[in-house]
């Protein structure tokens, strides 16, 4: 998959948004996600909790040692439990 400059995708290792600069996900790629995922909302955490970890390690190793403790919630939290 080809991402361009004004993509929403996270640039790793740093795990910031590729169009905007901030912590990934942003309010643009969680909305994407959302819609993209919407009748799979199982599936968006399975995703989102396979990043968080891959973040997790790359975050260790940049860092030596502890991953920052905000990643469960920024990564997973914002995800509605169930469809409406």
């Amino acid at each position: 998959m080809s991402t361009g400059p004004h993509e929403h995708v996270a640039s790793r290792p740093t795990w910031r948004c590729r169009a905007c600069g901030i912590a990934w996900p942003c309010s643009p790629a969680k909305l994407r996600l959302l819609a993209e995922y919407r009748e799979n909302l199982p599936g968006l955490m399975v995703y989102l909790v396979t990043l968080r970890e891959e973040a997790a390690e790359q975050f260790a190793a940049a860092c030596g040692g502890e991953p920052p403790t905000d990643l469960h919630p920024r990564f997973t939290d914002w995800v509605p439990a169930r469809s409406r």
